[in-house]
This record gives structure tokens, C-alpha cells and sequence, in this order.
């Protein structure tokens, strides 16, 4: 080995040592502001030092504890209609890999396709699902294609050419992998065939995804009471 290699392996070392040592050190900060915080401060603030937390014992790999910190902040968003947060947590606990992870995506997805969230966190999630789902279903075409819906109605002009190329991106790897799509002329054909251009027909569908993951029971929230508090409601 020569010792260009040893000294790149030394290095890395190094760095994943002082990346552990700054996690524990979250790890010990977040717990010491919990036990310090008072009754007077806001349930808010409690989820948010619970998020950081989860977020450090996760990259830990204290995936058990993680999502028990994740779970109960984003119980608090929920109730206090912090959408966006709410979605951070899910992708927490998506990520802590426990046996309701999948869950937990199909949450984090309908929060952020339903409310106006940061457009780059619906894409990360919708993604998610586009990994999680097999090459010949339809699930992911459907994905991608809300993903770069979502782009063109939520994106400021600096963030859309950039998220725009990205979801176009999305959609032409899932044709690929789904039907061996290869040329623009095929790409529109399949869009056509599979009903990926018409968000009233795509959006419905990947609703139907999420059912296909989420038992009706199961759900954490009722989406419908939160329908109804939509503006357009």
C-alpha cells in the first residue's frame, strides 16, 4: 500500500471518529436541554430538541431511540400544524429503518404533497418511495411524476429550473427502469400510456399508493379533518 492510500485511510478515520464524537456531543447537549427545560416552555420546543436529538442518535445508528425521540416530535407538530417539521420527523423515522418506517414514508409523502412545504423535502420523500417501490410497478412513475408537478406549483423562479431539471431527471430514470424508455419519443408515449401528464388522474393514484402502504387503520392522523383545513377548503 503506498503511502498516499495510508494517509488517505488515516484521514478517514480521523474524520469519522470526530463525526462520532460530534453526535455524541449532540446526543449529550439535546438530553441536557431537555432535563433542563420548564413547565412554562412550549410543547414546540420540546419537539424541537427531540428532532435533534433523534437526528444525532440516528446518525449514531441508535435507531430504536431514534425513532422513539422522532415520534413523540412529531406527535407535537401535528397537533400544533407544523407541517413542515412534521415532515422532517418522517424522514427521521423513515430512516431509523424500524418495522414502521414505511409507515412513517407514507405519512412524511402526504404531508408534503398535501401542504406547502419546501418543494426539495417533497421530492427527497417521493423519492424515497420511488426506491422503495419494484421497477415494473407503477408506483414510482407515479411518484416522479408528482414530484415534479409539485416543482412547477410550489418552486420560486430561483429553485425551478434547477428542481425542474432534477424531476425530469426522476421521471426519465423510473421509464428507464420501468419500460427500457430511452428517447424523448419514447418517454412521451409512456408518460401518455401510464397518464403521467394530468395531475387529476397521477395525484389520486398516488394516494392509492400510499393506501397500499398505510392500512386505513392505521394512519396517525385523520387526514380528512386535516383536508378540511386547507385553504381551498
Amino acid at each position: 500500500m503506498s503511502d498516499d492510500i495510508k494517509d488517505d485511510k488515516v484521514l478517514e478515520i480521523s474524520d469519522d471518529k470526530n463525526a462520532e464524537l460530534f453526535l455524541q456531543n449532540e446526543v449529550t447537549r439535546c438530553k441536557k436541554m431537555l432535563s433542563d427545560l420548564t413547565d412554562d416552555r412550549s410543547q414546540v420546543e420540546k419537539a424541537d430538541i427531540k428532532l435533534e436529538l433523534a437526528n444525532a442518535l440516528s446518525g449514531l445508528n441508535n435507531n430504536i431511540e431514534a425513532w422513539n425521540e422522532a415520534r413523540e416530535a412529531f406527535v407535537i407538530y401535528i397537533e400544533n400544524e407544523m407541517w413542515p417539521q412534521a415532515v422532517e420527523a418522517c424522514d427521521i423515522l423513515y430512516q431509523t429503518d424500524q418495522p414502521a418506517s414505511i409507515t412513517a414514508l407514507a405519512h412524511g409523502v402526504w404531508l408534503s404533497v398535501t401542504y406547502p412545504v419546501d418543494p426539495e423535502h417533497t421530492i427527497v420523500m417521493l423519492n424515497y418511495i420511488i426506491d422503495e417501490t419494484p421497477s415494473n410497478s407503477d408506483g414510482a412513475a407515479v411518484a416522479a411524476a408528482t414530484a415534479h408537478y409539485i416543482v412547477g406549483l410550489r418552486c420560486d423562479e430561483d429553485q425551478l429550473d434547477s428542481l425542474n431539471f432534477l424531476t425530469t431527471n426522476m421521471i426519465a430514470k423510473v421509464a428507464q427502469r420501468h419500460s427500457d424508455v430511452k428517447s424523448q419519443d419514447a418517454l412521451n408515449f409512456w408518460m401518455d400510456k401510464l397518464e403521467l401528464k394530468d395531475p387529476q388522474v397521477f395525484l389520486p393514484r398516488m394516494g392509492m399508493v400510499l393506501n397500499a402502504i398505510v392500512e386505513e387503520d392505521e394512519w396517525w392522523f385523520d387526514r380528512d379533518a386535516l383536508r378540511a383545513k386547507l385553504p381551498v377548503n
